[in-house]
C-alpha cells in the first residue's frame, strides 16, 4: 500500500440488507395478488348525447386583427378555443369536428350514444313544430288583404303625384332662368356673372 496506512476498511462495496429487500418482495407480491383477485373497476356512466342548448360562435373574430406575443393567453391566441379541452383550433371546419368529437363529448360527461326516442315523444315533437309553423303564418282574410292592396296602390299614385310635381316644379324654375337669360343678353348684361364667354 501507498500510504502505509493498514488500519482503513478498504471494502467499498454496497452492502444490500437482504431481509429489508425480501420483505418489500413480498409485499409487492401481496399487492399484485389483490389487484389481479378485486373486482374489475366500475365503468364511468356517462350521459346519452343530448343537442346544444347554445350557439356556436365561429363568426366573433372574423375579421379582427390580435397581437399575439408569448405571453398572450391561450384562450386569446389566433383560432378558436375550446374552454373544455383547453386546446386551440385554427378554423371553423376543425372547430365543428372538434367540439361534434369523441374527446369532446366525453370531457362534457356524454357518451356518444344517442336516446332512442319513442312513439309518443315523437308525435309530440310533431305537434309542436305543427304550432310554430301555424303561428308564423299570418292568415288573410280576402277582404283584408284586398284592403291592404288598395292602401298599397294610394301611397303609390301620391308618391308618383308628387315626383310628377317636383319635375313641373323644377322644369319651371329652368325656364325662368333661361328667360332671364335671354332677357339679359338682349340687354348687354350677359358678360358679368362669370368669365366663361358665350358664343
Amino acid at each position: 500500500m501507498a500510504s502505509g496506512s493498514g488500519t482503513k476498511n478498504m471494502d467499498f462495496r454496497k452492502k444490500w440488507d437482504k431481509d429489508e429487500y425480501e420483505k418489500l418482495a413480498q409485499k409487492r407480491l401481496q399487492e399484485e395478488r389483490e389487484k389481479r383477485d378485486a373486482k374489475p373497476p366500475v365503468p364511468i356512466k356517462r350521459e346519452l348525447l343530448r343537442h346544444r342548448d347554445y350557439k356556436v360562435d365561429l363568426e366573433s373574430k372574423l375579421g379582427k386583427t390580435i397581437v399575439i406575443t408569448k405571453t398572450t393567453p391561450q384562450s386569446e391566441m389566433g383560432g378558436y378555443y375550446c374552454n373544455v379541452c383547453d386546446c386551440v383550433v385554427k378554423d371553423s371546419i376543425n372547430f365543428l369536428d372538434h367540439i361534434n368529437g369523441k374527446k369532446h363529448q366525453r370531457n362534457l360527461g356524454m357518451s356518444m350514444k344517442v336516446e332512442r326516442s319513442t312513439l309518443d315523444q315523437v308525435k309530440k315533437r310533431f305537434e309542436i313544430n305543427k304550432k310554430k309553423i301555424e303561428e308564423k303564418q299570418k292568415e288573410y282574410d280576402f277582404e283584408e288583404r284586398m284592403k291592404e292592396l288598395r292602401e298599397e296602390e294610394e301611397k303609390a299614385k301620391a308618391y308618383r303625384k308628387e315626383k310628377l310635381k317636383e319635375k313641373k316644379r323644377k322644369a319651371e324654375e329652368e325656364l325662368t332662368f333661361e328667360d332671364d337669360d335671354e332677357m339679359a343678353a338682349v340687354m348687354g348684361f350677359s358678360g358679368f356673372g362669370s368669365s366663361k364667354k358665350n358664343s
